[in-house]
């Protein structure tokens, strides 16, 4: 009888672990989403209140609405193709990030996401796009 309530403590404590887990990677899996798509709107749910955009080395900080509209032009221009996730991960509980190849119509860049909790909410708080220029022979 012990080991059955060992069992039932033990896979209990597993899927409260792995919910807790799963619910804390959902935000960013989403941001990467909305980023695949060029889903400006999507994305603009996750945008905190200032939001670093940098672009080619030019670095501001936008309200949430001038972000999307930064990012509508950006996206506008640039339509993307495919988002390829090449690394990712955390600060502990309270920030994630994802670094990936973004090929757009006008070519490639290369793509930081940095999120961060906020009263109690994963929102985006940095993207950062830098063109990779093709290697000449």
């Amino acid at each position: 009888m012990k080991n059955i309530y060992k069992f039932v403590l033990i896979t209990i404590l597993f899927s409260v672990c792995w919910s807790v887990n799963t619910q804390a990677q959902e935000p960013l899996q989403e941001v990467v989403h909305y980023i695949r798509g060029g889903n400006v709107t999507g994305m603009a749910r996750y945008f905190d209140k200032n939001v670093t955009i940098t672009i080619n080395n030019n670095e501001a900080s936008y309200s949430a609405s001038q972000a999307q509209i930064v990012m509508k032009d950006f996206f506008n221009k640039n339509v993307v193709q495919e988002f390829s996730v090449a690394q990712g991960g955390n600060n502990g509980t309270h920030a994630q990030y994802a670094i990936g190849d973004l090929m757009t119509s006008s070519g490639m860049y290369q793509l930081y996401v940095e999120i961060k909790l906020h009263d109690d909410k994963f929102l985006i708080q940095a993207l950062r796009f830098e063109k990779i220029e093709k290697p000449t022979r």
